[in-house]
């Protein structure tokens, strides 16, 4: 249960969607990628599969790029991490090797857990990550001075 570099890079572009969605005007990939120091055609994949994804759409032209294609708040960390990674693939489940009752205590507890992960995944939206974000910056600018 691990956050790849490529869901991180990917929460990071998000979060610059999210907070230029009430303006609704799209962002270059160029302006996200200064902004979250991300390497632009590694960002031009990640956007490329979120759009297939459903969780971005662009937009062509001189004033063209990304937006979000849904409300920050109707996009949960789930539908990230299922559209880049394919979400059953990071919490693999036991397999009992055999039937003994220690075996089955396992298994019950680690399936608790896998279902709780995508419980809090479904939970989180992005609206709440930028919402902490901003939280957190005010908290450092408070902070400073």
């Amino acid at each position: 249960m691990e956050l790849s570099c490529k869901t991180e890079y990917a929460l990071l572009a998000l979060l610059e969607l999210v907070g230029e969605y009430n303006g609704g005007e799209p962002l270059q990939i160029r302006r996200i990628a200064e902004h979250q120091n991300i390497p632009d055609r590694y960002l031009e994949q990640l956007l490329a599969i979120l759009r297939c994804g459903g969780l971005v759409r662009s937009q062509r032209g001189a004033k063209g790029g990304y937006l979000l294609s849904r409300e920050p708040w109707k996009i949960t960390l789930f539908d990230v991490i299922s559209c880049l990674e394919g979400a059953e693939s990071k919490v693999s489940k036991l397999d009992p090797i055999s039937k003994t009752v220690e075996n089955a205590v396992v298994y019950d507890i680690w399936s608790e857990i896998h279902n709780r992960y995508y419980d809090m995944l479904r939970e989180y939206t992005l609206q709440d990550l930028y919402n902490k974000r901003n939280h957190k910056r005010q908290l450092n600018i408070m902070y400073y001075i």
